[in-house]
């Protein structure tokens, strides 16, 4: 095997390994969201950790512990406007809209202040709407690029 080939065949059994990790990490916070009624198979866990894997190229990021998305899982499950039959779905985007969040926000916001953010809007203003919630995350990126922080930001 030629080196080429040697690096492509470590970088995929890392990537393999830390979604396993990440999985793990998902089906842990089954206990929590048990309580709600959210509880989440080893497929849809591997689906999410996917999701992550995907997200985090789009953005053109690395994460070394793949801790953000049982953050999210922890910090949506008692929502009242997440729903058993669009549980996995909600997740997914809410991975998604994080990176991007995160990358559109230059780094400026912490990952748990950026959850709470989300969070708080989402539960909020946004009533549930996933569509919503992205506008507001597209009105923080503004505003922090406009000098602004997460202290300045007034939601709608």
């Amino acid at each position: 095997m030629d080196h080429y080939n040697s690096d492509f065949a470590l970088v995929a059994i890392r990537s393999s390994f830390m979604e396993r990790k990440t999985a793990n990490k998902i089906l842990a916070c089954n206990e929590e969201g048990g309580k709600y009624g959210l509880v989440l198979t080893e497929q849809q866990a591997l689906a999410l950790a996917q999701t992550r894997t995907n997200a985090l190229n789009e953005n053109k990021r690395i994460e070394l512990n793949g801790g953000i998305v049982d953050k999210l899982i922890l910090a949506f499950c008692n929502s009242p406007y997440i729903e058993k039959d669009t549980y996995e779905d909600t997740l997914h985007e809410l991975i998604r809209l994080f990176y991007d969040l995160k990358n559109n926000t230059w780094d400026t916001v912490s990952d748990n202040d950026l959850i709470e953010f989300m969070k708080h809007a989402f539960n909020g203003y946004c009533h549930g709407s996933l569509e919503l919630l992205s506008g507001e995350a597209l009105r923080l990126s503004e505003h922090i690029h406009y000098g602004g922080t997460m202290k300045t930001f007034k939601e709608d």
